[in-house]
């Protein structure tokens, strides 16, 4: 037993030798030991700590280990980066003092920064520069605007702004709208606003965008607006999508709905889309009156329309050129004044929602309203109406409103189908119930089944008065006589 104890003290030795022997090559260059490897097998255990020395030192080349928790504030700017945060301008994210100054230092600084040449003629491209609000809620007292115009590729995104008490009942908080001009076509080009909540608190808009090309709002909530939530002026190529807007945060059914005001949407201008936005609660959801706008998606259950509401309103006497796609029209309908190049298709209209058609000058021209539904509660409520206050529908050419499906609701359009038996040499169809214009029929077919084997009665269109047919032969026989008009197409076609 005492013989063997050197023995183990010996192997014990050359252990914590071994290890002294990997630390120190590991972590330092201190003289190797000596006298504990000898021949061969020392040359190999230091080939293989070399290697492995040399294989820690690659991998510690490339990561290293973070830094020490901080608390201090982020800079304003990452280094590199062009994202500009508002809190390191000192803005309150709580929301009870406000940040008018510190989101206007910000938005100052990220039109200041580098650029990469231009967009437009005159558009300075900012690099896609970020101002993000981080998750926060910012009180405001006025409007937040670009400081110069002639900026784009630029981003505002992630958090809420707030309108304070005082903030101006004709503003809005995100105003694109220059103060200067810049000698341009337009004032701005593809300025983002993404993934926002703009709380107006009943103090004016939310969004307003003057004069400015391929704008998007993009996953925005707007509430609380007492004049527009988005309005939308001149320019072309404001993009508006997968948002939210109401006055009042609603879910529908409130009891305050017939003193809903205001416009979610105000297209005063060109070229623009609505695209999956819901309108919880306004006035008047969308108002276009501007040319070649499409709106697609989009949920009115706004004010309603028996309570005085519009779901969308568009007011460009004769010069229209909307698209209206697949919308959901909830006991809300659609206004169009003089419609001409009108487009409504793959639409539902709940809650006896209607089209109507406003005469201003007196022209309908160029209008499609097919393949929509429409379910009402069995008041005879008209799919389609007229108000000719202004006077009558004189210029009506190319209209079709066909292949409706209805319930509950009245039947109207341009295109008419029915059929009337008896015996007899004269047979009156009456089109009234289901045509829309008034004594309007310009095409007739018409065809006269007979069971009478033994002659051919002769017969005639003989009068299309007051959207009445009437057929005669010239002998009483027993018959069936079928009819398909159209009022769509002028005389003249």
């Amino acid at each position: 037993m005492e013989a063997r104890l050197p023995r183990r003290a010996s192997i014990l030795s050359m252990i914590m030798s071994l290890i002294s022997f990997i630390i120190i090559q590991v972590y330092g260059d201190y003289p190797l030991p000596v006298g504990q490897f000898s021949g061969n097998h020392y040359s190999s255990q230091m080939r293989k700590m070399q290697a492995f020395k040399a294989s820690f030192v690659r991998h510690d080349s490339v990561v290293s280990l973070p830094p020490s928790p901080s608390y201090a504030p982020a800079p304003s700017v990452m280094p590199g980066t062009r994202v500009y945060h508002v809190t390191s301008f000192g803005a309150d994210p709580t929301g009870k003092t406000d940040s008018t100054e510190a989101l206007v230092e910000a938005i100052s600084e990220a039109s200041q920064g580098p650029t990469n040449g231009h967009l437009m003629e005159g558009i300075v491209n900012l690099g896609g520069a970020q101002i993000t609000l981080d998750g926060g809620n910012y009180m405001i007292s006025r409007p937040l605007r670009l400081p110069t115009a002639g900026l784009g590729n630029l981003m505002i995104h992630g958090g809420t702004i707030t309108a304070s008490d005082d903030f101006p009942t004709d503003g809005y908080l995100i105003d694109l709208s220059a103060s200067s001009s810049n000698n341009n076509d337009f004032n701005y080009e593809y300025i983002t606003l993404r993934d926002l909540m703009l709380d107006s608190n009943y103090r004016g808009g939310g969004i307003q965008v003057v004069n400015s090309l391929r704008t998007s709002i993009d996953n925005c909530y707007i509430a609380h607006f007492t004049t527009n939530g988005i309005l939308v002026q001149g320019g072309h190529e404001t993009y508006i999508r997968y948002s939210f807007l109401g006055q009042h945060i609603t879910a529908g059914s409130d009891p305050g709905e017939r003193n809903f005001s205001g416009t979610a949407i105000n297209l005063m201008g060109n070229d623009n889309a609505v695209t999956d936005v819901v309108i919880f609660s306004a006035a008047i959801g969308i108002m276009v009156s501007g040319q070649a706008n499409t709106l697609s998606g989009v949920h009115c259950y706004n004010k309603a329309t028996g309570f005085g509401g519009t779901g969308i309103y568009l007011k460009l006497p004769g010069l229209t050129q909307t698209r209206i796609v697949n919308c959901y029209m909830d006991f809300t309908g659609i206004v169009a004044e003089d419609p001409v190049q009108l487009h409504i298709s793959s639409c539902f209209f709940l809650g006896d929602a209607y089209i109507l058609f406003k005469s201003i000058n007196g022209v309908v021209n160029g209008v499609n309203i097919v393949d929509n539904m429409f379910s009402g509660s069995d008041k005879g409520i008209e799919i389609v109406q007229l108000d000719q206050k202004n006077g009558a529908f004189k210029d009506i050419d190319q209209v079709v409103i066909e292949r409706n499906n209805v319930k509950g609701m009245k039947i109207k359009g341009t295109v008419a189908r029915a059929s009337v038996e008896g015996n007899s040499s004269s047979w009156t169809i009456d089109l009234n119930p289901t045509l829309l214009f008034p004594n309007l029929i310009n095409q007739v077919q018409y065809t006269l089944s007979t069971s009478v084997t033994n002659s051919f009665p002769n017969h005639a269109l003989r009068s299309v008065s007051n959207n009445r047919v009437v057929i005669e032969s010239d002998v009483a026989i027993p018959a069936t006589v079928f009819v398909l008009v159209d009022q769509g197409k002028s005389s003249s076609s």
